[in-house]
């Protein structure tokens, strides 16, 4: 399994803009891409993340295609529409074009019925090509398992390699399930393993999930490359203060603030930061008038079926009074809510990476994870923060209150949580992908040449 390609993402001087001079060309002299097709079926980039199927994906394919723009690398986002009137390309940011595919009605379906809308999916992403020149786009680079049978009968019909990312993996998620949630059907499994066959290069997060692809869909470690998510390293950034973030949030300066902040859902086990905040008080009531727990998120996946569930829960355990559920915020605000936190709390039973984890350490709050997926690469046990094994309430409530009965640990693992983020910024993510891009046409026009003679 250690023959993959890893590549880490450090912190690089900002490329140059899009059609200066400058351009990225890649390793060992090798051709980069010029126009690429990225491909998001279920999600748009131009969602807020937090609600829906919004979250760490969409901040993800975002950022990236900004910074390939940057470094000279045309970027065009398919998705599917989701509403009525919208115009058929928005521009993101320069070089970068998100367009609104008709597929399906525009509203009332869930994740699970866009199967059954791939080909018009397909059918919309071939009309737009149509309207190009041959050889319009250099590569397709898919997201999620729906986009990657979209982007194999398009990387096979535009004779262009295909570069996949699963974000996440049905036999993973299967592995891990949360009490009460639903297991990733049979149809997904399958899907993920003819596009682990089909794709030139699959990006993983990190050296697990490419073991993941290695051992249970049987990937090529040749075809696999790792290549850590980023973080914004300006807006997500220590800025003012805990204090000042406080003051703006409504928040008391001298309280104890373990927050949530991600979709609502089982799979992300807000529940069990609950639980173990109800133990909290259980064991030093005096915490009750200083103690401020924000869930900041809306319900998605299978928490659709009990949206208010969180909040019956919180009734139930008898800490309403200290918890504060607040809508999904835009990225500004929510830099604002971790730079307020005393601790982020991740109990998630699945993580690829954790992109929320690093944004929170780089605003100088430390974290305390689920030792799952990625999360051990996000955060640093017991330097920027806790991993803990497993999703007993009774482990998070104990690891908490080593920042209750010492209110310096979280400045002290802060400082090393924002140095620790600075490792992962999202120009050196950009151009390790760039050269995943960039080997994967080297290698697809080798076997073309080869198949012609």
């Amino acid at each position: 399994m250690s023959q993959y390609v890893s590549r880490f993402a450090g912190t690089l001087v900002p490329p140059p803009r899009l059609r200066l001079p400058g351009r990225h060309r890649g390793h060992r002299g090798h051709r980069s891409p010029r126009r690429i097709a990225m491909l998001s079926v279920h999600t748009s980039p131009l969602h807020q993340p937090g609600t829906g199927d919004a979250g760490g994906m969409n901040v993800y394919i975002v950022e990236l295609a900004k910074r390939l723009a940057a470094i000279g690398i045309e970027v065009e986002i398919f998705t599917r529409a989701t509403a009525g009137g919208l115009p058929p390309a928005v521009e993101l940011a320069p070089g970068v074009l998100v367009r609104h595919v008709d597929a399906g009605p525009y509203e009332g379906l869930n994740k699970e019925d866009l199967p059954a809308q791939l080909c018009a999916f397909t059918h919309g992403v071939m009309q737009a090509w149509a309207r190009h020149r041959p050889g319009h786009y250099d590569l397709v680079h898919s997201h999620y398992w729906l986009s990657g049978h979209v982007g194999w009968l398009a990387a096979e019909r535009w004779r262009t390699p295909l570069v996949h990312a699963m974000h996440t993996m049905a036999k993973v998620k299967n592995a891990a399930l949360a009490d009460g949630d639903t297991p990733e059907p049979a149809s997904r499994v399958i899907g993920e393993t003819q596009i682990v066959r089909a794709a030139d290069r699959l990006i993983a997060n990190t050296e697990g999930e490419a073991a993941e692809l290695i051992h249970h869909y049987e990937a090529d470690p040749a075809r696999v490359a790792v290549v850590h998510p980023g973080v914004n390293l300006d807006r997500f950034a220590p800025a003012d203060g805990r204090a000042a973030a406080r003051a703006r949030l409504g928040l008391p300066q001298d309280a104890f603030v373990p927050l949530f902040a991600g979709r609502i859902q089982p799979l992300k086990a807000p529940d069990v930061l609950l639980h173990a905040a109800a133990r909290l008080l259980d064991a030093d009531p005096s915490l009750r008038s200083r103690m401020v727990v924000p869930v900041v998120g809306g319900p998605s996946g299978s928490g659709l079926a009990k949206p208010e569930g969180l909040q019956k829960l919180a009734a139930r355990l008898g800490i309403a009074d200290v918890v504060r559920f607040h809508p999904p915020v835009a990225q500004p605000q929510l830099a604002d809510w971790f730079r307020a936190a005393s601790v982020l709390v991740m109990p998630s039973h699945s993580e690829s990476f954790g992109l929320v984890a690093i944004e929170a350490q780089a605003t100088g709050t430390p974290v305390v994870a689920a030792s799952v997926g990625g999360l051990p690469v996000a955060v640093r046990d017991g330097e920027t923060g806790y991993l803990v094994r497993g999703h007993d309430p009774a482990d998070y409530a104990r690891v908490l209150r080593r920042f209750t009965d010492d209110p310096g640990l979280t400045t002290r693992m802060g400082e090393a949580a924002a140095r620790h983020a600075r490792d992962f910024g999202w120009d050196s993510a950009a151009s390790a992908t760039a050269d995943v891009y960039t080997a994967a046409m080297h290698e697809h026009r080798g076997r073309v040449r080869s198949a012609h003679g």
